[in-house]
């Protein structure tokens, strides 16, 4: 009796435990990765972090120059994975003429997540000027 008593507390203890371990498995991410896209003397500085269904994507970016949505700076982002581009965000703080710190996250809503992540220094019309690739 005392046999089968034990291999049901440790069933019992098992089905408990597996279900706990789930969500924290979902939780997990991957160190923040650093970025730096520079054009001439205006940049854009900070870290990517891969969630499970999204990434941060956190900084600062420069512009030397206030004359106008040309010389003005902001940071854009596309989540990517095997089957290509997914979602695109921007920062909503443009530089101009001046430092701005940002902070978005960008969707990465697809199974598989975000395998990559384009970070590209854009002028305030989205233009990209350069563009760095960080992976997971």
């Amino acid at each position: 009796m005392r046999t089968h008593l034990a291999a049901t507390i440790g069933t019992v203890v098992l089905a408990a435990t597996a279900p706990a371990g789930a969500p924290a498995a979902q939780a997990q991410v991957t160190p923040a990765k650093p970025f730096h896209v520079a054009v001439a003397n205006t940049w854009t500085d900070g870290t990517v972090t891969f969630y499970n269904r999204s990434v941060l994507v956190e900084g600062v970016h420069k512009s030397v120059s206030a004359a106008g949505n040309l010389t003005c700076r902001t940071t854009q982002a596309t989540t990517v994975n095997a089957a290509g581009p997914m979602s695109s965000k921007r920062s909503g703080d443009i530089a101009c003429g001046n430092t701005k710190s940002f902070s978005f996250s960008v969707p990465a809503d697809q199974p598989g997540a975000a395998t990559a992540v384009d970070v590209c220094l854009t002028d305030a019309n989205t233009t990209e000027l350069k563009c760095h690739a960080v992976s997971s």
